[in-house]
């Protein structure tokens, strides 16, 4: 074997930890079934804010705490066009969700800290398919799949992200 088949095999094998690392992430921090007696039951309504972009607005709770992140949109039933639920995480990192309970078709904005668009993904109803953040990043917006494409968002484009506190 010689140095460049050593260097390939090395670069695979480093790849294939980072997709373990951020598996392991989807298990422990993101859309997990919550534990007790209210685990089979959706988030309360939680805090709302009104998301900008452009001329585009989405009213959405805002899941701030590791319980809430972790309930997320799952049990709901319904979810409207311009509605959705805002994931905030205490710091930029990579993160991964699934749809372990969840029935609604969805749709997720992986955004940065400053509201910048920089992923969208199509969830299909009830997989537990991982499906990672490519970068770093501070919110995760889940909205009724296609709400993107239908007003015009894409990668790129930011969202004002109001006081959360």
């Amino acid at each position: 074997m010689n140095h460049s088949e050593k260097g390939t095999i090395r670069r695979r094998i480093l790849a294939i930890a980072a997709l373990i690392a951020i598996s392991a992430a989807a298990l422990s921090c993101s859309a997990q079934q919550a534990s007790g007696a209210e685990a089979d039951k959706p988030n309360p309504t939680l805090k709302k804010v009104t998301l900008v972009s452009g001329q585009t607005q989405a009213v959405v709770e805002v899941a701030a705490t590791e319980t809430e992140r972790n309930r997320g949109l799952m049990f709901r039933k319904t979810l409207a066009d311009g509605k959705g639920m805002l994931f905030v995480f205490e710091t930029d990192q990579r993160v991964s969700f699934w749809m372990k309970n969840t029935s609604l078709p969805l749709s997720l904005a992986y955004m940065a800290s400053d509201g910048t668009i920089l992923q969208i993904l199509d969830l299909a109803p009830f997989s537990e398919e991982p499906r990672p953040s490519e970068r770093s990043i501070r919110y995760a917006l889940e909205v009724p799949q296609g709400w993107f494409a239908k007003v015009g968002l894409k990668p790129g484009d930011r969202f004002q992200i109001p006081a959360l506190k």
